[in-house]
């Protein structure tokens, strides 16, 4: 597991345990919402019983356990939330945090590749076989040599998925095999991650760039962190604070800077947050 790894696992520790927390405290409010008469000391049905010394007792109990209930509902919602959280760490895709990114895009990309390259050759197999008469119709010895045929480009292309790609895909009319769209999109990831790769590749040769802003903020791109970062003599004023924030980033202690992640966009956001702090370039 390598450092990007320990960090994602550590924050699903920590949103799993802030869930806990707020699993607890809804708990906790749903007792407090107990009107049972053992616990409230009003008669199961009783109702309010206007003049009587009761009254302000009853009225103040079915209003506390009310706002408990209110309470132990939206403490549980929250704790739902958090679980959908920490669930989702990790499954947003390969970030280009992870140290080993490259190696792990590199991987999808062989993968791609090696799917666009038995696509175009299954539809070169299953055209050959249609125009030989065989559909998704055929049965016996034709379909038999078909579906081995085709096997032998893709192991994991198994008798249903033969049946399937033969069947016309407009119904009785059409192209059979792997529809034109499907090569295209593929192919259309296949140069997204090239793309991404390169960029990922110039990044590392990057080196880290300090620029002081008139005294007023130090701009820094930190290669090592991947992360566009604004440092400030002591505690920035609270509309500072507030530019920051608008304009994406966010106080990292660890770091003692506001920062985002080092992309083309955040340079952008830089340059509008030093506008809007009456500083030049």
């Amino acid at each position: 597991m390598n450092s990007y790894e320990k960090k994602q696992q550590a924050r699903r520790e920590r949103l799993e345990a802030a869930a806990d927390r707020a699993k607890a405290r809804a708990d906790s409010h749903y007792q407090r919402a107990d009107l049972r008469e053992e616990v409230s000391g009003i008669p199961l049905g009783q109702p309010i019983l206007i003049g009587h010394h009761s009254e302000g007792r009853h009225r103040r109990a079915i209003a506390r356990a009310d706002s408990a209930m209110r309470k132990s509902i939206d403490e549980g919602n929250r704790a739902k939330d958090l679980r959908a959280k920490a669930a989702s760490v990790g499954l947003g895709g390969i970030s280009s945090d992870d140290p080993d990114a490259i190696r792990k895009l590199s991987e999808k990309l062989d993968r791609l590749e090696e799917k666009q390259a038995n696509m175009k050759a299954a539809n070169r197999v299953i055209k050959s076989w249609a125009k030989k008469g065989v559909t998704h119709e055929t049965q016996g010895a034709d379909f038999d040599a078909y579906a081995a045929a085709l096997t032998v480009v893709c192991s994991d292309y198994g008798r249903a998925i033969a049946r399937e790609l033969i069947q016309p895909q407009w119904g009785n009319s059409g192209p059979v095999g792997f529809a034109p769209y499907q090569l295209s999109n593929n192919n259309a990831e296949i140069k997204r991650l090239k793309m991404r790769i390169a960029k990922l590749e110039k990044a590392q040769n990057q080196e880290t760039v300090r620029q002081s802003y008139q005294g007023v903020c130090e701009v820094v791109e930190n290669a090592e962190v991947n992360r566009l970062q604004f440092v400030f003599e002591g505690k920035p004023s609270a509309e500072a604070r507030a530019i920051m924030k608008a304009h994406g980033f966010r106080w990292a202690p660890s770091q003692g800077a506001w920062q985002r992640q080092l992309t083309p966009n955040a340079r952008y956001s830089a340059r509008l947050a030093l506008k809007a702090l009456s500083v030049s370039e």
